[in-house]
């Protein structure tokens, strides 16, 4: 029966200690919110800077996999390029290394404390700080986890089997794919190295030296690829061609590092004498010297491996906008990450909006030129346009569900009114290329000032809707008043061509159906400028108006 109970308390421990790690990233990354996101897009310009990036960002939310992860997604969004990303996962390496030497400190004793105080913080009725007090939490967990994986450990007596287990594996390489395939079940290095720790300070007579574990290690690095590659099967050709460079960097610094260790074996020698009667820590710096040789090797070689990625898999075509399908978001989507799930579905969004503006723009051209030959693209794109927001409206609803922070719940919000205005000029551009038919029916005409104004209007409408769209998409609020300045102007033409228009029938310059026609697309291209000013408007987070 104490056998039994001891496998209940290991088995315990680890669930315990999987959960506090992946608890704590998961807080920590609802507390940030938006701001991580933003954070990682703005500061991975150049390559040392998305390495550090990358690293701080990881040492922080203690997951290398969740910012490996949310780069993918930004590569694949369109975001970050293929380099900044790889960059940015070197990055992640060095600072997933923090978990382990956290860990060889030994401190699981207080794990009680950590989880008194974490729940102290929950009860302030303050958002942040429940927040804050949901990661300690999860941090007070991870300890009490090793803590119980400790006591099992010594409980069951696992010396002999654990020092039997490492005979068997004594190979490097099926040592080294031990640790790939455990680390992929489990899907974090932080978590196998850290279980790997356990079990080497709590079974000294086992006889765990770190010549015994060290490609065990090195292959636990490598299995930490799993969540990436796992998370890139749900995006395009870019998020995948991303999760690849990852795999190719970890096994070129596997490969690299394994090398030198045997041309220079007083390397180990050197990890074993800094603590020489400490095997946890001497694993959590054979964990970190790995990530920061990789990074050294791997480095230059991120420019090279990008291109040979890219032409092994060159860009697809441009999208066929009367093909009914989505591009940055699927059902599997939602098994990412709720922050990364919300910013492909803006990404999503704005594609959409793209698709709406260039058709209204080609609704517009038959219109004035009176050319019905893109009349039947017109109305198929208006299709996807439907079918796009059917698709992005039930996405948005399902995410709706998932655990969202604050900022995030907001932008997720506003994204149902931008994806109704966005349907709604595309409406508009059904209705004008429809006014071609009538005109060459009825034989009619806009006049020639009537055209030129009409010209005029047409071009400061679009002009609204691609800077509302570029505003949208980058959250920018500088160039807000550009739209609202533009809407103006939109309102003011609209007058202007009205009494211009009254004066040219009056006049006989134009017969009454055209007539109508010239006010009914004047009426269009006006609520298309309100639909944009709405659009612009969903950065601030304020409920809109939507002009039918």
């Amino acid at each position: 029966m104490e056998i039994v109970y001891g496998v209940f308390l290991l088995l315990g421990g680890i669930a315990l200690f999987l959960f506090g790690i992946r608890y704590m990233s998961d807080s920590l990354e609802l507390a940030l919110g938006g701001r991580l996101r933003k954070f990682l897009a703005v500061m991975t310009g150049n390559g040392l800077k998305a390495v550090g990036t990358g690293a701080g960002i990881t040492a922080l939310i203690q997951s290398s996999g969740a910012t490996s992860i949310l780069a993918v997604g930004f590569v694949n969004a369109g975001l970050m390029t293929l380099r900044q990303a790889l960059y940015t996962m070197l990055g992640a390496n060095i600072g997933t290394c923090i978990t382990a030497q956290i860990i060889a400190f030994n401190i699981q004793d207080f794990a009680p404390f950590i989880l008194f105080i974490g729940f102290i913080l929950t009860m302030i009725k303050k958002r942040y700080t429940r927040q804050i007090g949901a990661v300690v939490i999860g941090f007070g967990l991870l300890f009490m986890g090793i803590r119980t994986m400790g006591q099992a450990v010594t409980g069951l007596n696992l010396d002999v089997i654990i020092a039997a287990f490492l005979d068997r594996f004594s190979s490097p390489v099926v040592s080294l794919l031990f640790g790939v395939i455990f680390t992929a079940i489990i899907q974090s290095s932080s978590a196998s190295i850290g279980i790997l720790q356990v079990l080497a300070l709590s079974s000294a007579a086992a006889g765990i030296t770190l010549d015994s574990v060290l490609y065990m290690v090195l292959g636990m690095n490598i299995g930490a690829c799993a969540p990436i590659v796992l998370a890139s099967l749900s995006g395009g050709r870019n998020s995948r061609c991303a999760a690849l460079s990852d795999v190719i960097a970890k096994v070129t610094g596997v490969l690299i590092f394994s090398i030198l260790i045997n041309i220079f074996p007083a390397v180990i020698d050197g990890l074993k004498s800094i603590s020489s009667h400490d095997i946890a820590r001497q694993i959590a710096n054979l964990h970190l010297l790995f990530n920061l040789v990789s990074f050294v090797v791997v480095y230059p070689l991120v420019r090279p491996i990008c291109r040979l990625l890219e032409r092994l898999f060159p860009e697809p075509d441009e999208d066929d906008p009367t093909e009914q399908r989505m591009r940055y978001i699927s059902n599997e989507t939602l098994n990412l990450r709720p922050g990364l799930a919300v910013t492909l579905a803006k990404r999503e969004v704005v594609r959409m909006g793209n698709i709406a503006y260039d058709n209204l723009a080609l609704a517009i051209d038959c219109t004035l030129k009176g050319d019905r030959t893109n009349y039947d693209r017109v109305m198929a794109v208006e299709k996807t346009l439907n079918f796009l927001s059917h698709e992005i409206i039930g996405f948005l609803v399902r995410l709706n569900g998932k655990p969202l922070g604050e900022q995030e719940s907001q932008t997720v919000g506003m994204m149902f009114h931008v994806v109704s205005d966005i349907e709604r000029i595309g409406d508009h551009a059904e209705n004008i290329v429809e006014y071609v038919d009538v005109m060459q029916r009825d034989g009619s005409f806009f006049s020639e000032s009537g055209l030129e104004e009409m010209q005029e209007m047409s071009s400061t409408v679009l002009a609204a809707v691609a800077l509302a769209l570029e505003v949208y998409a980058k959250d920018d609020f500088d160039r807000l008043e550009d739209v609202n300045q533009l809407e103006e102007r939109v309102d003011e033409l609209q007058d202007i061509l009205g009494e211009n228009h009254l004066g040219r029938l009056k006049a006989g310059y134009c017969n009454s159906r055209s007539g109508v026609i010239f006010s009914d697309m004047i009426s269009d291209l006006e609520r298309c400028s309100d639909h944009a000013m709405n659009i612009a408007l969903a950065i601030k987070g304020e409920p809109t108006v939507i002009i039918r």
